[in-house]
């Protein structure tokens, strides 16, 4: 009989929620207490994303942010709703939609391809361990998200939100402006509230810049925070998932449940595990803490309304209370080309291990670039692949040409960030994480202006973006960056700063 209550009450619900609710911009809180309530269930409010999700991004506005919606969700969603019932929610996450980028495995009806026609049938023999995470805190997979293809790193003319799979993904603050990427379909979905949250990954830029060109939070953990088994890699110096929100709270209380000791990981032994990241985040955590400000290295000058931004910026955070350290200067000339040649070994060696472990159809670079030139109508129109070619020109990982690169790359950006906080006695970095989206361009490529990812990116430190401002109507977001494992103190600065300012504005769709 309490089966027959609980189906009755389910369709009432569903009746009552259904197409007269905007679940728009509503935080995984605020969900969880109409849950609570009795006034929302999880079915009702993944109906209520994937109806969302046919009307704007695949008619409507068609932003083609979704490369597929997981066809359980809803029968996911049901059981969830009906444990609630039972036992009550296993935590802040439960019966919460997730859209995953399209370059983690998923062992069910979805595919991971990394955006790439050569994968597009590819079904995993297991989840990765960070949607294991995701499925044990009761989150619903709702779908897979677009992505740059190979996450940006098959071609120097590459198009972000571009893939061969699915298309071109849009900017939905203006569609003809690139989303930046690679995990722009994870941004555009989440700033276009397609999903509640979403998971992105990164290896230099790839949560960040497409969390502040859409004007949202992407937060890029410290390499081993998150693990990365079952992740399309690039490189394993760099490569990390990352969540992406529309606030920092939601962030967090993603990266809770993301994070955990993967023994296929060895990066995750040394992990800070059983930490809410969520908790006693409050509006005055800025008095007192020490932040630095970068000149200089981003693109400063590139635009006039980004610097203003950023100075309004820097006058809030000392308003709030911080002490401000002004005009500190770094040179990523050298550790930037020896990041990118550690990258180009590491993907070789990565990729082929990952295609081999997952059974893809498609066992190593060599045979991918095959593919590439025999299918390059469908799959290079308008790119190449020289970035494959380049890897797949590099030796193992024991070569001195490496282990050199790996040095003066990854040891410098650590032994950099290590002094400049010691040296002012810093809380956190701070730096534009984007400038004003530039105009999609499938002829020259992409036209990245000002960034700051890399120091964050190659030190393998943690950095958090949030949005700032908007110049000329397009988000530009700030990013907040620290030490190796200090993601706790990182997100408290930049909830502070986001209740500060509250500059969020979702897109006009």
């Amino acid at each position: 009989m309490r089966n027959v209550y609980f189906a009755l009450w389910m369709i009432l619900l569903a009746a009552c929620t259904r197409g007269e609710r905007d679940y728009s911009e509503t935080e995984i809180a605020n969900l969880h207490d109409q849950m609570q309530r009795g006034e929302l269930s999880s079915e009702a409010l993944v109906r209520w994303y994937i109806d969302r999700i046919e009307t704007i991004d695949r008619a409507g506005p068609r932003l083609n942010a979704m490369i597929e919606i997981n066809p359980d969700a809803l029968n996911i969603s049901r059981a969830l709703d009906q444990e609630w019932q039972t036992s009550g929610p296993r935590g802040p996450l439960h019966g919460i939609p997730v859209v995953l980028k399209a370059n983690i495995d998923t062992n069910d009806r979805m595919h991971t391809s990394a955006g790439s026609l050569a994968l597009a049938e590819h079904v995993p023999p297991q989840d990765a361990f960070v949607v294991k995470r995701l499925r044990d805190s009761g989150a619903v997979i709702l779908g897979k998200a677009n992505l740059s293809e190979w996450a940006n790193f098959r071609s120097t003319r590459s198009s972000s939100g571009w893939s061969s799979v699915a298309g071109q993904t849009l900017n939905p603050y203006a569609p003809a402006r690139s989303p930046c990427g690679s995990s722009s379909g994870s941004a555009v979905a989440t700033a276009a509230n397609l999903t509640a949250v979403s998971v992105g990954t990164e290896t230099d830029g790839s949560v960040v810049c497409p969390a502040g060109t859409n004007g949202i939070v992407g937060i890029k953990p410290t390499i081993g925070l998150v693990s990365r088994s079952g992740i399309i890699p690039i490189a394993h110096s760099q490569d990390t998932a990352g969540p992406m929100a529309r606030s920092v709270r939601d962030a967090a209380i993603l990266l809770t449940a993301m994070t955990g000791t993967d023994p296929d990981d060895p990066a995750t032994h040394n992990a800070e595990t059983h930490i809410d990241y969520s908790a006693n985040l409050t509006a005055d955590a800025l008095n007192g803490k020490r932040i630095g400000v970068i000149r200089g290295w981003y693109g400063e000058g590139s635009h006039p309304g980004l610097d203003a931004i950023y100075q309004a910026n820097i006058d809030s955070l000392r308003a709030a209370g911080a002490t401000i350290i002004d005009d500190i200067r770094i040179d990523m000339g050298e550790m930037s080309d020896a990041s990118y040649e550690v990258l180009l070994y590491e993907f070789r060696a990565d990729l082929n291990s990952y295609l081999k472990d997952s059974s893809a159809p498609v066992q190593s670079l060599a045979d991918l670039i095959e593919y590439n030139e025999a299918s390059a109508d469908a799959v290079m129109p308008i790119f190449g692949q020289e970035i494959f070619l380049a890897a797949e020109a590099k030796g193992p990982l024991t070569e001195e040409a490496y282990l050199s690169a790996l040095e003066a790359g990854r040891d410098v950006a650590q032994q950099t960030m290590d002094g400049i906080f010691a040296e002012h006695g810093l809380d956190a970095l701070i730096a534009p994480t984007n400038g004003p989206a530039w105009m999609i361009d499938h002829i020259n490529g992409d036209f990245f202006g000002a960034g700051s990812s890399s120091l964050a990116a190659i030190s393998g430190y943690p950095n958090i973006t949030v949005p700032a401002g908007f110049v000329s109507g397009m988000p530009v977001g700030l990013s907040f960056m620290g030490l190796a494992w200090n993601e706790k103190r990182l997100i408290e600065i930049a909830y502070a700063f986001e209740q500060t300012t509250k500059v969020r504005t979702p897109p006009d769709l």
